[in-house]
């Protein structure tokens, strides 16, 4: 079968062993296919807030239930409570043998820091920014986003 968008669509780059919340922001704004977001802490954390299309897997069933779900080669964005659980948690899933892992810097705090897309009880209690619905607004938080240094 041949490849119809072969060299239209360029690679994506290998990600970084440790992202900063507008490496992720930025491939969910431009709608980048085939990576994953894995919120590890503990389930009624995860309820109250996690970033917009994260997939709940506490770290204490992490290896059983990423195992099964998940393909090996996809790209894993992971974050926990602080940044030493999301180490323990990439960790955790390099030694299960997935290669695409990496550890999100600063979790939940630096991806709203940035304007980072939420969901849960507490963040449905949070009314929406000035500019959550314009979209120009929007594309122009993502450039001047993309400028800084983190």
């Amino acid at each position: 079968m041949n490849n119809l968008v072969g060299g239209i669509i360029p690679q994506q780059p290998p990600i970084e062993p440790v992202s900063d919340a507008h490496v992720l922001k930025s491939r969910l704004e431009w709608g980048e296919p085939a990576f994953t977001i894995l919120d590890v802490r503990d389930r009624q954390t995860y309820n109250d807030g996690h970033i917009l299309g994260a997939m709940p897997m506490p770290i204490d069933e992490l290896a059983e239930r990423a195992v099964p779900s998940l393909d090996k080669s996809r790209d894993i964005y992971v974050y926990g409570g602080n940044d030493e659980e999301s180490a323990q948690a990439a960790q955790v899933l390099r030694s299960a043998g997935f290669d695409h892992v990496s550890q999100l810097k600063g979790g939940l705090g630096a991806w709203k820091a940035i304007g980072g897309p939420t969901e849960g009880i507490v963040e449905s209690r949070t009314p929406a920014g000035a500019d959550d619905y314009n979209v120009v607004s929007r594309l122009k938080n993502h450039a001047e986003n993309q400028q800084k240094e983190v």
